[in-house]
């Protein structure tokens, strides 16, 4: 049975509002034991009021960029990922096992072969790492992925998914698909059912050009998403699937309470539509106008040239009209 080591923290990068990404140094006594295949995931343990947790998260890093690096998005509830986002730091040591799983296929330096992923939430961060490697070992070869989120501010990676695709134009390219929020083209809004991957290879995607499907994220999701893909002609074995077991060992007494809980109601979700598209964001509930929370989510909206002497339009947050 593969033992745990233990791994220095050497950064936590804040992802999203509740997510992280962390990066840690191979074992200087053991190195090879982590060299990894694009896809796998690492088994952390820590104790949390006398009870062992082991959770797995798979690593998003590419084969060839020399370190481990996991995305964490914490759970609500969950002792190990709300420790991770809010306490782990540069300087920590985490147990961990070698690197395991099966999520990924051959890859071939002459290969010319198009890859096909989709991915929800943080179901993101072993196909990262499937793309970068893909990207970097077969350069005849081309991705396509297919992400799935609440809206654009939860989207994992969302900065580096635009590098490679700006590093590799016309070899990688993401449709992002997201389930509460409008986008320009109505086909990339809601959720992945049947009726949308009809659409989609329909329009987008050409099924006949695919040699291997990844997909990562909820069961139902991924469910829908094989089915489509079998009905277009690709047969099991082209196929992967990722899914984490839903109970892993371990349960903490108690569940974990957020510092992001602990100020339930210091916020709202407000919707804001400009030019036809709708975004949904979270801004302060304290009297803070929808404009100013709409520029500091970095939205394009219009605002007076004279800030410091004109008083923004628009409503205020209120219970009364957002769902706070």
């Amino acid at each position: 049975m593969p033992r745990f080591h233990p791994l220095e923290v050497v950064d936590v990068r804040r992802d999203t509002r509740d997510a992280v990404v962390v990066t840690l140094n191979l074992p200087a006594d053991n190195a090879e034991a982590f060299e990894f295949t694009q896809g796998q995931y690492l088994t952390f343990r820590r104790d949390f009021d006398g009870e062992e947790l082991r959770r797995s998260y798979s690593i998003c890093a590419g084969t060839d960029e020399g370190v481990l690096k996991v995305g964490i998005k914490r759970v609500d509830g969950g002792a190990f990922s709300t420790w991770a986002n809010e306490q782990l730091s540069r300087g920590d040591v985490i147990e961990a096992m070698p690197p395991m799983g099966k999520f990924h296929t051959p890859l071939e330096p002459t290969a010319e072969k198009h890859y096909l992923g989709f991915a929800g939430g943080s179901g993101i961060t072993p196909l990262l790492s499937i793309i970068k490697t893909v990207l970097a070992r077969e350069p005849k070869s081309q991705f396509t992925l297919l992400y799935a989120n609440r809206q654009m501010t939860s989207i994992m990676f969302r900065e580096e998914l635009e590098d490679l695709k700006n590093l590799h134009l016309g070899r990688f390219s993401v449709i992002h698909v997201l389930t509460s929020e409008g986008q320009d083209i109505d086909l990339f809004s809601g959720r992945i059912d049947a009726e949308k991957m009809e659409q989609l290879f329909k329009y987008w995607i050409d099924a006949n050009s695919v040699d291997t499907a990844f997909i990562c994220g909820p069961e139902p999701m991924m469910l829908t998403i094989a089915d489509s893909l079998k009905q277009h002609g690709l047969s099991d074995d082209r196929i992967k699937f990722e899914l984490f077991a839903s109970s892993q060992p371990g349960r903490a007494k108690k569940p974990a309470i957020s510092r992001q809980d602990a100020r339930a109601g210091a916020t709202c979700t407000v919707s804001v539509t400009l030019d036809g598209t709708t975004r949904t964001i979270e801004m302060p509930n304290d009297g803070t106008a929808v404009l100013d929370g709409a520029l500091a989510s970095a939205m394009d909206a219009p605002y007076p040239a004279r800030p410091a002497y004109v008083r923004p339009a628009g409503p205020r947050c209120s219970k009364a009209k957002s769902r706070c």
